[in-house]
């Protein structure tokens, strides 16, 4: 998908949605949950993009943020402005957590596609789960969350593009009900060469 060094992103009053509470000091949590996230959020979800970067595009990702003179720590800076400066009501941003790790982060808001309605028609435009917390149920927690998020915006549909290579994410949401609608484009990606994606869609309940 597209990976995002710097944008803005409103968060939404969006319940936590976890399972199997545990106790922090006098802080209770829960074991596993998603949640709108925080500027303080922005070091964990800097990380796991990337460790996703790095899975996706190997050593050419290192390469390039190296060559570009950007850290971890740039990256965090950025995402904290972003998250705490907002363009509009309408822009989020999830985590997903295992306790207080970040696992995961996901960006929605009004699709931008040409052919589409912004009133109408949404867009996850960042899905992201750490490579490292695969299959312990943070990606199917933060969909839900996404697709929560949207239809409490009032969206009725939902967009999403990914890599064609992606065969990972495109899996996971083709078994959620998502599908190719036929839109097709290409993007520059993490490392300044050009991907190729795939849109998908998906209506929303």
């Amino acid at each position: 998908m597209r990976s995002t060094l710097a944008r803005s992103w409103q968060p939404a009053p969006v319940p936590d949605i976890g399972v199997t509470g545990g106790r922090i000091g006098d802080v209770v949590t829960a074991d596993v949950s998603v949640r709108v996230a925080w500027p303080a959020d922005a070091a964990g979800i800097a990380a796991v993009q990337v460790r996703r970067w790095q899975e996706q595009y190997d050593a050419s990702a290192t390469a390039f943020l190296d060559g570009a003179g950007v850290g971890v720590d740039d990256l965090a800076a950025a995402w904290a402005a972003s998250l705490a400066r907002p363009p509009e009501a309408r822009f989020r941003a999830l985590v997903a957590l295992a306790r207080v790790e970040v696992t995961g982060f996901a960006l929605t808001g009004p699709c931008s596609d040409a052919d589409a309605d912004p009133a109408t028609d949404g867009e996850l435009s960042e899905f992201t789960v750490d490579p490292g917390h695969r299959r312990a149920g943070h990606g199917s927690r933060l969909l839900q969350a996404c697709a929560d998020t949207l239809t409490a915006d009032g969206f009725t549909r939902a967009t999403c593009w990914i890599a064609t290579t992606d065969d990972v994410l495109r899996a996971f949401l083709t078994d959620s009900g998502w599908a190719a609608d036929g839109a097709s484009r290409e993007l520059a990606d993490a490392t300044g060469a050009g991907v190729k994606q795939v849109r998908l869609h998906t209506a929303l309940a």
